[in-house]
């Protein structure tokens, strides 16, 4: 079965080899190259590619944002990271993205047909250190003293002020410092603890009994 390709990478060397490599495998048709987020955006919707090798630091638009756009009218597609970063910062924002798979730019080349084909087939292709990391957030994200562990002195203070139902300027009178500050004392609580809102922010604060602490 033809696999349609399409490949987006800034460095013109990285791109071409690319290309030139993976034209030699019969199965694999490279039907457009993008050198930015961007591009690769755009060619997705003219060219409705099989599978893209995406790379997550280009300009314009970065892999990451470049595929929550794809995703948003193309959820067919699937994208497959190749890039240099293996940390948790770049690999879980990609896969929350939508890439279905993740390597490293080291990898050999058969194993990289392979992760193309299983990835055509159905099957998600993650390298090892990204599987772990992936592991690692999902064993993490039901452990709410973990996520408390990631908070600021202060930031722990704002919290249970929001489970006391403090607005933002009752919070600032009580801590001495200013709504501004609060407001982004708060924003950090609720990215960090993973939730939506003050609402759930503070249930989360009542379950560890934070509301009782003064």
């Amino acid at each position: 079965m033809e696999i349609r390709l399409l490949i987006a990478d800034d460095h013109h060397i990285v791109r071409r080899g690319l290309v030139f490599f993976l034209r030699t495998q019969k199965d694999i048709v490279i039907v457009g190259e993008a050198k930015n987020g961007e591009e690769a955006v755009e060619l997705t919707k003219q060219l409705n590619p099989d599978i893209i090798l995406m790379d997550l630091v280009m300009p314009v638009l970065n892999g990451i944002e470049a595929t929550k756009q794809i995703k948003r009218f193309n959820d067919q597609v699937k994208i497959l990271m190749l890039t240099s970063f293996s940390d948790h910062d770049h690999v879980i924002p990609a896969i929350e993205a939508g890439a279905s798979g993740y390597q490293l730019k080291d990898i050999e080349p058969e194993e990289l047909v392979n992760a193309i084909r299983k990835l055509h087939g159905g099957e998600n292709t993650l390298h090892p250190k990204a599987t772990n990391h992936l592991l690692t957030r999902i064993s993490r994200k039901d452990q709410p003293e973990h996520r408390l562990e990631q908070l600021t002195n202060r930031e722990k203070e704002v919290l249970c002020q929001i489970a006391k139902g403090k607005s933002n300027k009752d919070i600032a009178s009580a801590l001495f410092i200013t709504e501004k500050t609060v407001k982004t004392h708060v924003s950090n609580v609720l990215a960090k603890l993973d939730v939506a809102d003050r609402t759930q922010a503070a249930l989360f604060a009542v379950k560890l009994g934070l509301d009782e602490k003064s």
